[in-house]
């Protein structure tokens, strides 16, 4: 195959923007899919958090054959918290395609998403989705849209850009939103029309550079990329430059093209082909695979830095063990440093105790991503309180800022003003449309952590809110703690009815009848400020005496079920989130209320 015969093409998106539904279609109108065959819904999220979450995590390669050409597509993340992937992967691509909603518009991570694909000089086509929508506005969005490219500096060229409007839920695309279609035939057209084909020259030296990996049981290792020069032939001898500039000699075992979902071996990979190298067993991400006789790195792709921390630590609870496989700090750290290989937007370092571990990311999904994987692969551990990175420019302190976007019912508009001005909110923008306002601030990534609770018990739970990185800032001063105290067990054994009832009157139980506790769990969120140690397992006292009401039956009210995000939000400096296989839960920091009064002043660091 030439490198004029592929197109290389990425998907970027906000999240939810139907990014996932139209590689769907693609996928079933390109003949990857009999018509007949049942592959469910959203096939491209292919791990069990993605569809549960609903979002797309990893990015992930797929290839269909349109008239002479293959189309090497790629789908990308959504969410800014996992722009080591975004980035990444648009290295790839000579072209995108920009999914927009046709009633939301640009979004924050719509922002941050197209930002990256300009610095990256890559050819953009716009699609607005959804235009079977009753509330779409997609003039208004297409208007949006170009005041967003304006806005990020796009030249003259990226300015020009096509249109297409799509239903990818329906499976059609249209290039004027009154023509009458039932395909995406008019999409697949603007990709061959306005998409240069990769830039790579074929009879240039070999040069590759590894973007993700993989792994086989038969065959270890496997690194994905694109040929950008040249071209290599499986059981070659090659140069493998590793991102410290050591150059080491290597052999590629095997090499496989992407051919619809899966993949397939060929004989050679030629320039601008997007491929997988067996054969290497150490290889990383950003690494360079060049011509044995004149190896030439490539340019190590920049990624940006994390904005929060966290504390890993081993599980040191009553409980520990009786759930993980995985409980020791060896066994931690092995998996936290296995997880940098892949996760490049990740660092850690060990902390001062030898049981505990720095883990900062790009922000609270991503590390919440990474927990719920460990929890899942049978690990126990528990975590601190997420913190933000600090930085100093100019000789002070500054901070991350985020852009924040929350769209609200208009009744609840005041307790949206007032809740993010409490934690230094600044309002950019606010519109009112169908009954429902939308406001755009710009706050420090400080002011987050447990704002989405708190949003939604304001607004009744009908506030959507959306956010990503902006940049650092000076330091904005100091932000309010959680108002509320907490209940904490004051003994070990399992939850009764009785004990719960008597304690309806103090607060919001985060138990229920017959679950375990400890001494020093967090139980409950007091309706004071203080905390106060509870009895949570006390039984009634059996007695030979009877009265009237001695049977009568409990009611209790449901008590609240927290999300591991929401748990994560919710815990102070002196609390941490108890994560095993089958569980989590909140605790404090020392479990015994004597310990707790003798190192009140203790923070973690």
């Amino acid at each position: 195959m030439k490198e004029t015969n592929i197109r290389n093409i990425a998907i970027i998106a906000h999240v939810d923007h139907g990014k996932t539904t139209l590689v769907d279609q693609m996928l079933r109108q390109t003949g990857v899919f009999r018509s007949n065959e049942d592959v469910g819904e959203r096939v491209m999220d292919s791990n069990d958090q993605e569809k549960e979450r609903g979002i797309t995590i990893t990015a992930k390669n797929f290839s269909v054959q349109y008239e002479d050409l293959k189309l090497n597509i790629i789908d990308t993340p959504g969410h800014t918290d996992f722009g080591g992937e975004v980035e990444r992967t648009l290295k790839m691509a000579e072209g995108v395609l920009l999914l927009v909603d046709s009633y939301e518009g640009p979004m924050p991570q719509t922002r941050y998403v197209l930002q990256k694909a300009l610095n990256f000089h890559i050819k953009p086509i716009v699609v607005i989705n959804k235009i079977d929508r009753d509330d779409g506005r997609p003039d208004d969005v297409l208007n949006e849209i170009f005041d967003l490219f304006v806005e990020l500096n796009a030249n003259d060229e990226q300015l020009d850009f096509p249109v297409v409007y799509a239903s990818a839920r329906d499976g059609y695309a249209k290039l004027n939103i009154d023509d009458q279609n039932d395909n995406l035939d008019p999409l697949f057209k603007t990709i061959v029309k306005y998409i240069p084909a990769p830039k790579g020259t074929y009879d240039a030296p070999f040069q590759m550079l590894i973007h993700s990996l993989d792994y086989n049981d038969y065959i270890g290792r496997i690194g994905v990329g694109k040929v950008v020069n040249g071209s290599v032939n499986k059981n070659t001898a090659i140069a493998w430059i590793r991102r410290t500039g050591e150059t080491l000699s290597a052999r590629v075992a095997c090499i496989y093209g992407f051919t619809g979902l899966g993949r397939k071996e060929v004989d050679e990979a030629v320039a601008g082909d997007i491929v997988a190298i067996a054969g290497i067993e150490d290889v990383e991400i950003g690494d360079t695979l060049a011509d044995r006789d004149k190896p030439v790195p490539l340019p190590i792709i920049d990624i940006d830095e994390p904005t929060l921390s966290m504390v890993f630590s081993v599980n040191d609870s009553p409980f520990s063990g009786n759930d993980g496989k995985y409980v020791t700090s060896r066994n931690l750290r092995e998996r936290l440093y296995r997880e940098l290989r892949s996760n490049v937007s990740l660092r850690i370092s060990d902390a001062s105790s030898k049981d505990s571990f720095y883990v900062a990311g790009r922000g609270l999904l991503h590390l919440s991503v990474l927990i719920e994987s460990m929890r899942r692969d049978g690990y126990e551990l528990q975590v601190s309180k997420p913190k933000v990175i600090y930085k100093e420019i100019n000789g002070k302190k500054a901070e991350p800022v985020e852009l924040v976007v929350i769209d609200v019912p208009k009744e609840f508009e005041g307790q949206v003003i007032s809740l993010l001005g409490n934690r230094k909110g600044d309002m950019l923008n606010m519109n009112e449309n169908n009954g429902r306002t939308n406001f755009e601030f710009k706050i420090p990534s400080r002011g987050l952590i447990g704002l989405r609770t708190r949003l939604l018990s304001s607004t009744q739970g009908t506030a959507i809110m959306y956010n990503n990185f902006h940049e650092y800032e000076l330091f904005k001063g100091s932000i309010p703690h959680r108002a509320q105290g907490v209940l904490i067990s004051m003994s070990t054994g399992d939850v009764t009815a009785y004990a719960l009832d008597s304690l309806k009157d103090r607060g919001i139980m985060f138990v229920k009848p017959g679950e375990k506790v400890y001494e020093g769990m967090v139980v409950g969120e007091h309706c004071e400020q203080n905390d106060i140690a509870v009895n949570t397992v006390r039984a009634k006292k059996a007695t030979n005496m009877r009265s009237a009401t001695a049977d009568k039956s409990i009611k209790l009210s449901p008590h609240r079920e927290m999300t591991l995000e929401m748990a994560l939000e919710y815990i102070e400096d002196d609390e941490l989130v108890e994560i095993t296989p089958n569980t989590f839960r909140l605790r404090k920091k020392f479990l015994r209320e004597n310990d707790r009064k003798r190192n009140k002043s203790v923070i973690n660091t």
